[in-house]
């Protein structure tokens, strides 16, 4: 049985009630808590039960998932559930609204809130020389090496409205002033730790200086305009290369365009390689090691058709069987089934040169479909195949592959499946018109609600707009359906 993870924000309190729990459904018999107990350690005692409860999250110990459980309450943060817009009235509520709105917290982040600090601070000039943080954020140079002449140790006090260290409120500032990378340099300098970090909400993927640094992630939100000099300069100080967020937020996390300068930049100082710094060693399992970032940095690279991320990856001996985390979103698809299922014929050359396996009959469906083919095959072989993977209609709307979506219908894919977002969001939100009006034409419903956040695919095509030409295409063809179009 595959581990599983822990949900956000965890508590003791809940894991302790899961064991209780357990004991007493395994001393009722309950088959599910029997397998569990099968699987992982005999139950007779509360102690045992915990054990379970421990191993079944990937942890060796009870006592090592507790360690886990006080780390993430130590380094844990919810920057995102900070209220923008609050009252004004003393210097410090001042301060702190200021660095809010000037800092990304991944949450409801908007470049209108940057211009709204900037206001502020013309409105108030003196925010900036409130603390370390705002005259960070500010580009006050001066003043933080007169600050830190007295008193050094603020150079990695945690503070402001986030609790952050003054370097985070450096790579996650988003405002145009000068001397970022001096005042960065500076509290590097004066004991800054280049890998200070914290835990969005909890969750095991440090959000660390390099992350700020780099932005992106979902929301795309900008990098900051120093990314390279600041990057270099905390790799140089020590910051561990092997940077998990900052793969996510700029691979699976971001839509496209994509470039490589995070990867050859965090490469060049030993991404995939050493023991994975300090954050790894905090978070143990529930970090991935360096070996399997490269992994799913393949993984994902292969199903995007990013030649030279894979060129990169492989440079370093990576495995390309190697299935990384197996992260869910990958659905447990190598790299070069992702290849050569989605037509990337080079990268699938290049990975099948470096030794991976060829396609097994249910991946060589998946390409026949993706070639616009129905293949005539067995109902066995089509059952397997939907068994799977019965999102890859979401993937073939994803990138408008148009021509696969009757071949998957004939073969028994049901086109109103929903994951995240269900294949009539996907299309609609990448303006791909064509695969939106061949998805109705089959029976997908317009108005079929994704789980996440409740929008249809008008909603999902209208979000992010910005007068994409394409995406309103969509919108125009979507407000045009007549009153109950699709399955409803």
């Amino acid at each position: 049985m595959p581990t599983r993870n822990l949900p956000n924000d965890p508590h003791l309190d809940h894991l302790r009630k899961q064991a209780k729990t357990l004991l007493k459904q395994v001393r009722a018999g309950d088959d599910e808590a029997v397998a569990l107990a099968d699987e992982f350690h005999p139950v007779e005692s509360l102690a045992d039960a915990q054990l379970v409860i421990a191993r079944s999250y990937g942890f060796p110990s009870w006592p090592r998932i507790v360690r886990h459980l006080e780390l993430v309450g130590r380094y844990s943060r919810s920057p995102h559930r900070q209220e923008i817009g609050g009252p004004l009235d003393t210097p410090e509520q001042r301060a702190d609204e200021f660095l809010r709105l000037a800092t990304l917290h991944y949450g409801q982040d908007d470049p209108a809130r940057q211009r709204s600090a900037e206001q502020l601070l013309q409105q108030f000039p003196e925010i900036a020389q409130s603390n370390i943080y705002t005259l960070a954020v500010a580009g006050e140079l001066d003043a933080i090496r007169g600050l830190l002449t007295s008193d050094p140790w603020q150079a990695r006090e945690e503070g402001g409205p986030y609790r952050w260290e003054p370097l985070l409120y450096i790579t996650y500032g988003r405002l145009d002033v000068p001397h970022q990378v001096d005042i960065a340099r500076l509290l590097l300098e004066h004991g800054a730790d280049p890998n200070a970090g914290y835990l969005w909400q909890g969750l095991p993927s440090p959000f660390t200086a390099l992350t700020g640094a780099f932005g992106r992630g979902e929301g795309d939100q900008p990098p900051h305009r120093d990314r390279v000099e600041l990057a270099r300069l905390l790799l140089e100080a020590g910051a561990d290369p092997n940077d998990s967020q900052t793969m996510y937020n700029c691979g699976p996390g971001a839509p496209p365009p994509y470039d490589d300068v995070h990867l050859e930049l965090l490469l060049e100082y030993g991404l995939g390689k050493g023991d994975g710094g300090p954050w790894h060693e905090r978070m143990t399992t529930a970090h991935p090691t360096p070996r399997q970032l490269l992994e799913d940095e393949l993984v994902f690279a292969s199903s995007e058709g990013l030649v030279h991320r894979v060129q990169l990856v492989l440079a370093q001996g990576t495995d390309p069987e190697g299935r990384g985390t197996e992260h869910p979103g990958f659905h447990g698809h190598r790299a070069y089934e992702f290849a050569a299922v989605l037509g990337h014929t080079e990268i699938a050359d290049l990975l099948r040169a470096h030794g991976a396996a060829p396609l097994d009959d249910v991946h060589e469906v998946y390409a026949a479909v993706m070639r616009g083919e129905t293949p005539d095959i067995s109902p066995e072989l089509a059952a397997r195949a939907i068994a799977r993977n019965p999102y890859l209609p979401i993937r073939a709307a994803e990138i408008g592959r148009t021509e696969a979506l009757e071949p998957l219908k004939n073969l028994g894919f049901e086109l109103n499946v929903v994951a995240r977002p269900g294949p009539i969001h996907q299309a609609a939100i990448a303006g791909h018109l064509d695969t939106v009006k061949k998805l109705i034409e089959l029976g997908a419903d317009p108005e079929l609600r994704d789980p996440a956040y409740g929008g249809n695919a008008l909603g999902w095509a209208e979000h992010g707009w910005a007068g994409d030409d394409r995406k309103q295409a969509v919108i125009d063809y979507l407000r045009g359906l007549p009153q109950g179009t699709g399955t409803r």
